[in-house]
């Protein structure tokens, strides 16, 4: 299932697609241990792995997304039958859903800010390797991420936070593009030769 393509055209064309989007097959537990390792590969200022994973797979999406969904309809027990229906199914979307912890904590040495940028980092490098196993992917960080109270229920422990939730499974449509900054607007120059 894998794609063979040149880094500089996957970059020129890297697109996700809707959690929504995905069916299956998802990916078996070897090409997601596979992707695991690729995504450890990132900048890491002092080997800390400030991050780890948390793989959520088969049934345990349903609960979980139920679990979830009672904490939403408890601050809005107003919502929508659409909306809970949303709430219903957060981690079914995709075959597959990989949390990606931060463990950022004070450090002698390396900023905190480092520890949080390398989780970022993690998470761009999942998105990526996915992608190179031939599978759709999409970076999320939705209420839940936020909400300690949903912590337990995801499985992170006290003094983590998600960087993102990473959805990975099949396209059911192709992607499509969408508006780019223009280089104009965000790029600034510096030195001689600007």
């Amino acid at each position: 299932m894998k794609t063979e393509i040149k880094l500089i055209d996957y970059l020129s064309t890297r697109r996700s697609i809707p959690a929504f989007q995905m069916g299956e097959p998802g990916p078996s537990r070897e090409e997601v241990e596979a992707m695991l390792t690729l995504a450890s590969r990132v900048p890491d200022h002092g080997k800390l792995a400030p991050w780890r994973f948390i793989v959520y797979r088969g049934a345990e999406r349903k609960r979980i997304s139920e679990a979830l969904a009672k904490i939403a309809m408890a601050d809005k027990p107003d919502l929508s039958e659409e909306m809970v229906k949303v709430e219903n199914t957060r981690l079914t979307r995709a075959p597959v859903v990989i949390a990606v912890i931060s463990r950022a904590a004070p450090h002698f040495k390396v900023p905190e800010w480092e520890q949080v940028m390398s989780a970022g980092a993690v998470c761009l490098n999942l998105v990526m390797a996915a992608n190179a196993h031939g599978y759709a992917s999409n970076w999320l960080t939705e209420w839940y991420a936020f909400d300690a109270r949903a912590y337990p229920i995801l499985g992170v422990n006290e003094g983590e936070k998600v960087a993102g939730f990473i959805h990975i499974g099949t396209p059911t449509v192709p992607p499509t593009e969408r508006p780019r900054p223009a280089l104009s607007d965000i790029v600034t120059w510096v030195g001689d030769d600007a």
